[in-house]
C-alpha cells in the first residue's frame, strides 16, 4: 500500500516544486536546472558505477562477502535513475543517494528489516574435513614424493633437427617450465 501512495505523492511534489521555483526564477532557468542536474548525475554517477564495479570485482578476486559492493552498485544504479527523471525531488533524492555516507545509512536500514531464515548449500559446494583449516588460510593440502627417490622412466633421445628448424621464430612467451603451450 505504501508503494502506491509513494507514486501519488512524488508527481504531486514534483509539480509542486517545479510551480515553486518556476514561479521565482523563470521557466527557462528552471528547465535548465533540470537538465543540467540530469548531466551532472549521469557524469557522477558513471564514475562512481565504475568504482563499484571495481570494487565488487575486488571483492569476488578475493573472495570477500560481494554483499556491500553490489548493494552501493544498485544504489548508485538507482540514484542514476533518480537523477535522470525529470524534476526536483527525485533530483535531490538521487544526489543524495549518490553519497557514500547516506548509501551506508541505507543499506544498514535495509540490513536491519531483513532476516535469513534459512541458507541452502547446493551440490558443488566443497566439502571439507574437519581436521583440516579453513580455506583461505594459505595451507595447502597436497600428496608429494622427491623425484630423487623414484626411478626415473628412460628419457628419449633428443631428435636431430636440421638447421632451418632449429631457427623457426617463437611466438609469444614461453611459460616458466618451457613448454610454450600457452601465451600470456
Amino acid at each position: 500500500m505504501w508503494l502506491f501512495w509513494l507514486f501519488l505523492a512524488v508527481p504531486i511534489i514534483e509539480i509542486a516544486l517545479f510551480i515553486q521555483v518556476g514561479g521565482l526564477i523563470g521557466l527557462w532557468p528552471t528547465l535548465a536546472i533540470v537538465v543540467l542536474t540530469a548531466i551532472v548525475g549521469a557524469a557522477v554517477m558513471r564514475s562512481q558505477g565504475a568504482h563499484a564495479w571495481a570494487e565488487i570485482q575486488r571483492s569476488f578476486s578475493e573472495l570477500r562477502d560481494p554483499t556491500r559492493p553490489l548493494a552501493h552498485g544498485v544504489m548508485i544504479l538507482v540514484a542514476g535513475m533518480l537523477l535522470l527523471t525529470p524534476g526536483f525531488f527525485t533530483d535531490a533524492a538521487g544526489l543524495a543517494l549518490l553519497v557514500p555516507g547516506i548509501r551506508d545509512l541505507v543499506l544498514r536500514q535495509l540490513a536491519s528489516r531483513i532476516r535469513v531464515t534459512r541458507v541452502q548449500a547446493s551440490h558443488a559446494t566443497m566439502r571439507r574435513d574437519d581436521h583440516r583449516p579453513p580455506y583461505g588460510e594459505g595451507v595447502i593440502d597436497g600428496e608429494y614424493y622427491v623425484a630423487d627417490d623414484e626411478p626415473r622412466p628412460p628419457q628419449p633421445a633428443p631428435l636431430d633437427l636440421p638447421p632451418q628448424l632449429d631457427e623457426l621464430p617463437r611466438r609469444g612467451p614461453r611459460r616458466p617450465d618451457g613448454s610454450g603451450w600457452t601465451q600470456h
